[in-house]
């Protein structure tokens, strides 16, 4: 009788680590437009709103850019500030941050506490001479996968227009 593999458990914070720790040069690059730059995104992603409208958009074969690798995590509430300076610190040059719209939270008040959190975040951010519009956060429900698509093309566009990040770098230094 053959022995059962031992199934592993990770938690939500080895999962993260594990997805942003890899630096982002090694993620598949944007197909580039005119052979101009195409910036990199990382979206960390409820699980229950966010993640579906995003599912629904690509069933739906909707259209978006393909500039942004996804995380997703649990709840918006559980995205912690140091996952997005992690992005930022492998190259990313724009996060979003998406989850339930304020009362719909499947662990009903994760998304006011995240809607707290990034407020102190952002004043932390602008802090640190960080440029604030390379960090978005929106509310995208399950059913919104149009939305899911404006959303990233907003934010791609956005970040295109600003360039390359070089600030996280110039902190360091």
């Amino acid at each position: 009788m053959a022995e059962k593999e031992a199934l592993t458990t990770k938690t939500a914070d080895e999962l993260v680590a594990e997805q942003t720790s890899t630096p982002l040069e090694k993620m598949e690059e944007p197909e580039p437009s005119e052979g101009k730059w195409e910036p990199r995104i990382v979206a960390f992603v409820c699980n229950w709103c966010t993640y579906l409208g995003m599912d629904l958009a690509g069933t739906s074969r909707m259209k978006y850019q393909p500039n942004v690798r996804v995380i997703k995590l649990p709840c918006s509430a559980r995205i912690d500030p140091l996952f997005v300076i992690k992005a930022f610190e492998n190259g990313a040059d724009g996060v979003l941050v998406s989850g339930c719209h304020p009362g719909d939270c499947h662990y009903n008040t994760g998304n006011y506490h995240a809607r707290r959190r990034w407020t102190v975040f952002r004043e932390l951010f602008s802090f640190l001479g960080l440029d604030l519009q390379r960090l978005q956060f929106s509310w995208v429900s399950a059913a919104e996968g149009v939305k899911w698509v404006k959303v990233i093309n907003e934010v791609t566009d956005k970040v295109r227009e600003l360039g390359p990040n070089t600030d996280y770098h110039n902190l360091s230094r």
